[in-house]
This record gives structure tokens, sequence and C-alpha cells, in this order.
């Protein structure tokens, strides 16, 4: 099929983001699009929404800069998993454009084994999050030495299993942290963990509130819905007091796995260049909001491809225009769209009145390049 969008906004896009921020971190994220149909077809299905919504859908794969400037959208079936859209969206844009050398930043739902090591043969260097059920194995090192106290901010730069396979579990008996590369740990990724206090506080609700919500379903208080913590022991309901314990000595931590070693890259700059994924969340609200991506009422592969390739470029102008100006795109939108120009006919002669520009309106198409 032919790659949305085309070929000639691709390449605009690109240029404009290598010549301002640069390629060098790219972040990569998904939403879905849902429609006003009563029935599925070969594309619009019924998946795991992110609104919680029943109808058909689409899953839609975004790759931007490391400002949010779109570079590739995707678009998959709306049962399609989110860890089967971000290899394909990634290849085009290199085959596209004929690059190598960059890093892909992605949320945990990317992360699988298997598409961790279809990045790393590519060539791709990624920085993913990682799930905090890794945590005791990736931690094990910390916790025996340090116990389960730790300072507000402490970063710890270990390793984690690239598969199914364990490490080695005498790695424990050395106090410090192994230095990955993947010479050295072919079975492993590097692997780093950070410990904030405001999260921990966070988490620490969280989990009281999911402890407070077991306990009612086991005592009867309320209706009896999968929950967490809720174990079943012979034909009775009881609170799983461990399971509780490993998730409140965990909190606090976030974990994030990259092929990056340390030589190039230290462990704070993978935890900063990873929190640069709000920008591809915001170019989504961008695009779903003020831009009028949803609903979708299109039938067609091709007309849907076609809506979202418009999405795409009216994004790529609202991150320009927001650069240029400084304003929000609600501001550039309000404070522009009145404006309007009209064509009229007198007699034989065609005459165009400009339309009247207040001067907040004028404030922003001064600060716009003219030469662009």
């Amino acid at each position: 099929r032919k790659a949305l969008p085309n070929n000639q906004i691709a390449a605009k896009c690109f240029d404009y983001s290598v010549a301002t921020t640069g390629i060098s971190l790219l972040l990569y994220d998904v939403t879905t699009l849902y429609f006003e149909a009563e029935k599925e077809d070969g594309l619009r299905k019924v998946g795991y929404s992110k609104e919680r919504r029943v109808d058909p859908q689409i899953v839609v794969g975004l790759l931007v800069d490391r400002t949010g400037f779109p570079l590739e959208i995707g678009c998959f079936e709306g049962n399609k998993a989110e860890t089967h859209t971000n290899i394909p969206v990634i290849k085009r844009f290199q085959d596209r454009h004929q690059v190598s050398d960059i890093v892909v930043a992605a949320d945990a739902g990317m992360l699988s084994a298997k598409n961790l090591k279809e990045l790393d043969d590519a060539g791709l260097r990624f920085i993913v999050g990682s799930r905090q059920v890794k945590a005791p194995h990736d931690l094990a090192t910390y916790f025996r030495w340090n116990g389960e106290w730790a300072e507000d901010g402490t970063v710890i730069d270990t390793i984690t299993p690239r598969g199914q396979k364990r490490l080695d579990p005498t790695r424990t008996k050395v106090k410090a942290e192994p230095v990955w590369d993947a010479e050295t740990f072919p079975d492993a990724w590097r692997a780093v963990w950070q410990y904030r206090r405001k999260r921990a506080m966070r988490d620490e609700q969280t989990l009281n509130l999911q402890r407070n919500r077991a306990i009612a379903i086991i005592e009867g208080d309320s209706q009896p819905k999968p929950a967490r913590f809720v174990k079943t022991k012979g034909a009775q309901k009881v609170f799983d007091e461990k399971a509780y314990d490993r998730a409140m000595k965990l909190s606090g931590f976030k974990g994030y796995v990259t092929n990056i070693p340390a030589t190039i890259m230290s462990a704070r700059e993978v935890i900063g260049n990873y929190h640069d994924l709000w920008h591809v969340e915001q170019s989504f609200r961008m695009s779903k909001t003020d831009l009028d991506a949803r609903p979708m009422f299109h039938r067609t592969r091709d007309a849907i491809e076609a809506h979202l390739t418009v999405v795409f470029t009216a994004l790529g102008v609202a991150r320009f225009m927001q650069d240029a100006t400084g304003a929000s795109l609600k501001k550039i939108i309000t404070t522009l769209r009145p404006l309007r120009e009209f064509t009229g006919v007198i007699g034989d002669q065609e005459i165009t009145f400009a339309p009247d520009i207040p001067p907040a309106a004028r404030e922003l198409l001064d600060a716009l390049p003219k030469s662009r």
C-alpha cells in the first residue's frame, strides 16, 4: 500500500525537524480514533480503547521529534496490539529518509522481547518504560545491600533479562551493579531505575485505595468484581497480604530499559529523554480536539488514510505556528479563525476584499516567517 503521509509532506516535515530540533531522539506512541458506525469491517474493529469506548475504531501510531513535531503516522486495525505497531512505523520512517543513527523512546506498552530485539537488530537505539513487576529481580542487588529505604532521586543503573531467561542470581553477592554492554551481557538489556518520593506517595495512595476495595469485596460490602489483592483460598476470598506488601515495597520506583551503554548516555539522560514522551501525548490531544481528528465518518481505507494525512499535515503546521509565535494552538485558532477574505464580481471586474486584521491577529501573523 501507499505509505501515509505522502512523500512530499513527509519530506517537508523531515527537513524542518532536521533544521530545528534534529532527529537524534524520536518519540513514539499510539492512540485510538473511533467511528460513528454500528458494524466492524476489515479496518474498523472493536478493540482496546484508551477512552473506554465500544465503537469500531482504528489504532493510530505517531512518530514525532522531541518537541512533538510529526514525522510519521501509521494506521492499523482497531484490534491491533500496541506492540505490533511501532516497528512498521519506525521502519517506514527509516526507509523513507534513509536514516539509522536515532534513539526511539516509547512507553511500557511497547515493551516486548520481540519488539526490543527487532529494534536492536535494525540498528536502532531505544528507551522504553519498564513494567514494575520486573523491579524485584532487577533491583535484587540494591535491596540486598541497601534494604528497602531509598533517598529521593536515587538512580540505580543495572541490567534486566532480555527474555524469560533469568540472570545469574550470584550477582547479588557483589555490591556494585553490573555495567551493561551488549558483549558482556548478551542475554540482558541495560535497566535504569529511579526512586522519587513524590511518586511513592501517589503509588501508596493508589495501593491503599485498591486495598480498601479488595477488603470491601472480601467482606461483602461491595459487588464481587475482579480486584487487585483479592485471591481465592479454597472456597473463600481472602486478602493477598504478600502481594500488597510487595507492591508497597516497590512504590516510588520507575524503570527504563535501553540498549544505550552508559559510555554514550548517562542514567539521568536516559530518564530525561524518556520523559520527553509527553510531547507526543500532547500532539495526540491537539489532533483529537483542536484539529478535529475525531469522530470519523469515513468508510473506506483510502478515505480514512486521506483524513489522517490531512490531520498529520495540520499538526505539522500547528506545531510550526506554535514555535514561531510562542502562542498556544487554541489562541492561534480563536484569533485567526474570524479572518475571511471575500472575492466578488462587480460588472466585469473581479474584486478581492481583504479582511480587517485586528492588532492581536496582526501580532501573530507578523511573527510567522514571510519566506515560508
